[in-house]
């Protein structure tokens, strides 16, 4: 298992790669000079103050030396560059936010699971009656329901009529509450939904009947033998809801004036601060291919059959065919 680990860091670089190039180009082809706006609109300013200022930023040298360098410092001395804004290193900038981030993506995780899983469930075991309907109705509901419009009906509610929790900032735990709630309920939908559909795949398989027949309890039958082989889609899911908001939710974040990892995307990008942009970027593909490791790893520690697939009995990972 550790050569499967250490082969999928290696992929990774390829991979970082190519999207460290593709984020350079990209911020070098958008309109605007960050020199510029460095200096701002007063009409005392000359072209030798641009030229002074862009060489500061580097921008002076031809696109391909710039690349190189932007390169070289990243992959060699994980250097992601200066902030054009605050002037403050951009590791500095993303490692001050990142604690934001975090916390808010496992409170929405939990929210996720906590309530999505037991629903689904029990919309399985209850398949086509009213119960079943009402629920899935209620999903429906809350997948239709956009993160940034449920997090205005919150604040509205919680925060400026009833005033018991805060809605700007990231102080203490409770102002992570209602940012919690807006990206967590949306994602509670999916989770029902694609738990309710892969408990009743599973529930009528041989096996779950056979265990029946043995005489097993209800509630062994369905968290003993049929709950962790319907769980695959689920992980799946809940790994990529994960690694979009390690990313940072960033309309929610920016409505609750979080200091995290999204709302410092918008504003870099409004700022044509380019390191950061490009460090925000290099940042969310890094946790989207860390994400998708672990998820391989949860794969075979819920399902054998996965594990002696890719690793083998011992966890030595083994060709396929």
């Amino acid at each position: 298992m550790l050569k499967y680990i250490v082969k999928r860091l290696l992929i990774m670089i390829p991979i970082l790669l190519a999207v460290a190039i593709l984020i350079f180009t990209l911020m070098a082809l958008v309109p605007g000079d960050p020199a510029r706006l460095a200096l701002g609109d007063s009409p005392t300013i000359t072209e030798e103050m641009l030229e002074s200022v862009r060489a500061q930023m580097g921008l002076d040298k031809p696109f391909l030396v710039r690349l190189g360098i932007y390169l070289r410092d990243i992959f060699l001395h994980f250097d992601f560059g200066t902030s054009y804004s605050t002037g403050a290193a951009v590791t500095k900038e993303l490692a001050s936010r990142f604690p934001n981030t975090l916390l808010l993506a496992v409170l929405c995780i939990v929210l996720m699971l906590g309530l999505g899983v037991p629903a689904g469930i029990r919309a399985a075991v209850k398949a086509n009656t009213a119960e079943d309907r009402l629920s899935m109705l209620i999903t429906l509901i809350g997948n239709s329901m956009p993160n940034f419009w449920l997090a205005l009906l919150l604040v509205l509610l919680f925060s400026l009529k009833l005033g018991w929790l805060p809605s700007v900032g990231a102080k203490s735990f409770k102002y992570f509450i209602l940012p919690a709630l807006s990206g967590g309920l949306g994602g509670v939908a999916s989770i029902a939904r694609q738990t309710r559909a892969s408990m009743l795949e599973v529930i009528r398989s041989d096996y779950v009947t056979t265990a029946r027949a043995k005489g097993l309890s209800e509630s062994k039958v369905i968290f003993t033998h049929a709950l962790p082989n319907a769980l695959i889609p689920v992980i799946t899911i809940t790994a990529q809801q994960f690694s979009f908001m390690l990313g940072g939710i960033a309309v929610i974040e920016s409505i609750f004036s979080i200091p995290g990892i999204g709302n410092f995307l918008i504003t870099s990008i409004s700022a044509r601060d380019y390191p950061c942009v490009q460090g925000c970027v290099i940042y969310i593909a890094f946790a989207f291919s860390i994400m998708m490791l672990l998820t391989d790893l949860i794969y075979a520690f819920v399902d054998p059959r996965i594990k002696s697939q890719y690793f083998g009995s011992k966890g030595k990972k083994v060709k396929k065919g």
